[in-house]
């Protein structure tokens, strides 16, 4: 299951995307960290899900932006 879904990331202003990912970021460093660590985490498929929901807020205001400047 997404952490975010498409629809949520849309409506989601441009700043708040840029928040969400450094919130994310965060996370998947600190997991990172305990993986390598030797720590065991809960819930390793985690890891795999923040990377894609990271990607997916990227693109879409990659993809955002990329309309706005072919209209002005």
């Amino acid at each position: 299951m997404p952490i975010l879904r498409k629809k949520d990331i849309r409506d989601m202003s441009s700043e708040d995307r840029r928040k969400k990912v450094v919130e994310l970021r965060t996370e998947l460093v600190r997991l990172k960290t305990m993986v390598k660590a030797g720590g065991a985490i809960d819930n390793p498929s985690r890891i795999r899900e923040l990377r894609k929901t990271i990607a997916r807020i990227l693109t879409m205001d990659n993809e955002e932006r990329l309309v706005k400047e072919k209209k002005g």
